[in-house]
Order: structure tokens, then sequence, then C-alpha cells
């Protein structure tokens, strides 16, 4: 038999002479290497899946006009808006929602309307809770606070009316609104100063107009309330608002939800190109909010690792440990018959090896299990099988193993024959 042969047969019958110790150390690294592959997948897969959650809850970015024409309003027209989503889409995944803001009149008091894409503005607002439907041709969806105000419900009436005056003053949010609000709790903000500015006066008082409470009557398809400025806005779909004002423009916002992974680069790019007339904002109570939560999330991935490491290098070790303690005789002998320390520590080695092998196998798979388990319990999406993170898992299991059993085997090839075939 050759030497090679002699070293796998005495390292297999050592290791079926003692099961339930190999059992005990594959166990060691089996529970390492699952927490640590089920921590590393989720690590990596939170701020992706985050970043989707967080995008859930609004726009990131907002896109406004930076100059006015002579009425007051002139927006951002389709094709700057087609090649503003270009931009952003060339970063990553994009949805958007665009918003055309006008002054309006009810009962002659003032409130915002806006004209929106119903089916861009729901997508890109899951959290938005609407009581009855979206807006469609001839009806409109108003905010809670109008609701309350008027006494309205689902399926009510309600007249709107229009005047070009009310909207010669005012323009839509411009770059220089805060960055922390989106277009639509921006536009709200800005409503009063161009209600009050646009109001015609007679003698130095407002005119007596402004109880004219003539317009379209439309019908009331929903109630929409986010906790938010939203909820003082009445929205309409964009050609019932073309009709009501007897103008089509381009609209005054664009809000994205960027999924580009430097929003700040983003924007900057946006804003270097001075020819389209935009500026962008990144909103910040939503990126500071995503950036924080997946820092700590980091955070707590590292100092668990640690943790779990320390915890299987000694469990491990101890396992090993008490395995060369059952061993010390044969040690002895072999020593007394010729083996080399090397020869003795080598095998002792690949045991370790070995056990930490098959304990990675095995760990690697349950934490699969486990990572596809708490992304679909928390986010309701599986994860996809990462190869190289799964080797990684299993060569640092073996590595673990060997580092464990490093003092154990060290003192194993300091035993003097001498002492131990004297005691037997």
């Amino acid at each position: 038999m050759t030497n090679t042969g002699m070293f796998f047969r005495m390292l297999f019958s050592a290791v079926f002479r003692r099961r339930s110790r190999a059992v005990m150390a594959v166990v060691a690294s089996l529970v390492g290497a699952a927490t640590l592959f089920c921590l590393a997948m989720i690590c990596i897969a939170v701020p992706q899946q985050m970043n989707e959650e967080m995008r859930a809850y609004g726009a990131n970015l907002i896109v406004t006009p930076t100059e006015s024409g002579a009425d007051g309003k002139v927006g951002i027209d389709s094709a700057m808006v087609q090649h503003t989503t270009e931009m952003v889409a060339a970063k990553g995944s994009e949805k958007h929602a665009t918003y055309r803001y006008e002054n309006v009149r009810v009962n002659a008091a003032p409130y915002v309307m806006a004209g929106i894409d119903t089916a861009e503005v729901r997508n890109l607002n899951h959290h938005w809770v609407v009581d009855g439907k979206w807006p469609s041709a001839g009806k409109v969806m108003i905010g809670r606070d109008v609701a309350d105000a008027m006494g309205l419900e689902v399926g009510g009436r309600i007249t709107i009316g229009y005047r070009a005056s009310d909207n010669t003053s005012t323009s839509a949010p411009s770059a220089n609104t805060d960055a922390n609000n989106t277009g639509s709790q921006q536009s709200a903000n800005s409503s009063t100063t161009g209600e009050t500015s646009g109001q015609q006066t007679q003698d130095g008082r407002v005119s007596s107009d402004i109880m004219d409470t003539s317009g379209t009557e439309f019908r009331v398809s929903g109630i929409v309330d986010t906790g938010g400025s939203e909820d003082s806005i009445i929205y309409a779909a964009n050609d019932d608002v073309a009709k009501l004002t007897g103008t089509t423009r381009g609209v005054d916002v664009i809000e994205y939800s960027a999924g580009t992974e430097d929003l700040n680069a983003l924007v900057k790019s946006i804003n270097s190109m001075t020819s389209m007339h935009v500026k962008a904002q990144p909103v910040t109570k939503i990126t500071s909010s995503d950036t924080r939560i997946i820092t700590m999330l980091q955070t707590l991935f590292w100092i668990v690792s640690l943790v779990v490491l320390v915890l299987t290098l000694v469990g491990v070790g101890t396992t090993i440990s008490s395995i060369v303690s059952q061993r010390r005789n044969e040690i002895g002998l072999r020593k007394a018959l010729g083996a080399s320390s090397a020869a003795i520590g080598i095998e002792f080695y690949v045991e370790s090896a070995m056990y930490g092998f098959i304990g990675g196998l095995l760990g690697t798979a349950i934490g699969y299990g486990l990572a596809q388990w708490l992304c679909v319990a928390v986010f309701s999406r599986s994860i996809s099988f990462n190869w190289w993170l799964a080797a990684g898992s299993v060569i640092l299991a073996a590595l673990v193993a060997v580092i464990a059993s490093i003092p154990p085997v060290h003192r194993a090839t300091r035993i003097d024959p001498a002492v131990v075939l004297r005691e037997e």
C-alpha cells in the first residue's frame, strides 16, 4: 500500500472510530456556515429590496422647470419629459409621474387642482390610501382635507371654477423650493400666495366677483388620504384639466422613483444640462432614510458575523481538542515508530478541513433556505442563489475549522512518546 493510501486509510479509520466527535465538529461548522451565509445573502439582498420598498413610498427625485412664460407658467413639455426620463432610466430602473397644477375655486374658496396621468401616479405612489376610485374622465379624486372641508363623500358632486387671473402671478414649484417635499406638497404650499396675488381689486378692495361660484361640475370618484399636503389637492385627468382651463401646456413637476445607486450623481448630470431648462432635486426624506436603515443593517451584520465566527472557532476547537486527547496514546505510539510531527499535524489538519468542508456544504444549503424564507416573509420576494458566495462560504468553513484546530494539533505534535508509553 502506498503512503497516500495508508494516510487516507488512517484518516477515515480515525473518523469512523470517533463518529460522535466527528458529528459534533461537523455540526459546529454547519451552524456557523448556515448563520454566516444567511446573513451574507440578506446583507446583499436587503439594500436592493429596501431601495424598492422605500421607492414604493413615493418619489426620491423631482424635476421642475427653471423658466416661466409671460403668463406665469410654461411647464415642461412632453419632449423634455421623455428626455429627462431617458436620462434617469439610463442609470437604473425608474418610475415617474407628471403633475400640472392650477389654482381653481370651489364655492369661491381657493384650491389647487392637479392634472395627472392616473396610471403613472398610481404606479408611483403605492402608499396612497384611496377610498373609492382614481380619477377618470368627468370624475375627480379629492384629498381628505378637501372632502372634510366641504362635507363631500364618494359619489358626490363638486363644481370647480377656473379663472386665468388666479394663475397669472404664480408659477409651479420652482427650483428654489425645498427638496424635502414632493412636487404636490410644494404646489399646495404655494397655492395661497398665488390666489391672493391673482385676485382683481376695485377701489382698493377685493373685487366682488370672487363670490362667483360658476364652473364645471365633476363627480367625486374617490378620496385620497396620505397624511401629507396631498390631502388638500383635487386630482383630475389631464384632459379634464385642459378642458377646464382651455389651454394645453407642459407639466409643472416630474416625480421619479429612481433605482440608481448614486442619486446625487444623477441630479448633477441633469442639472449640468443647462439647455434643458429644468432643475432636479433629491427628495432627502426618502434617500436619507433609505441610506440610514441600510447602514444600520450592514453594521448589525458585521457584528453578528464576528460573534458567529468566534463561536464557531470555539466549537470546532473544543471538538478537535477532545479528539486529540482521545488519540494521545495513538500519537505517542506513532511517534515512537518514527512518524514525524509534521505528518501527524497534516493528518489532523486534513481531518479538521474535512469536517469544515462537510459542515460548510450542509450549512450553506440550510443558510440559503433560511435567507429565502426571511426575504419572502419580510419582503414577499425570493432571492437568487449566489454561487460565488456559496463557494466562499464552504471555503471559509473549512478554513475556520483548520484555524480552530491549530492549538490542539500543536499540543499533539509535542507529545513525548516515552512518557505516553511509560504510562501504558
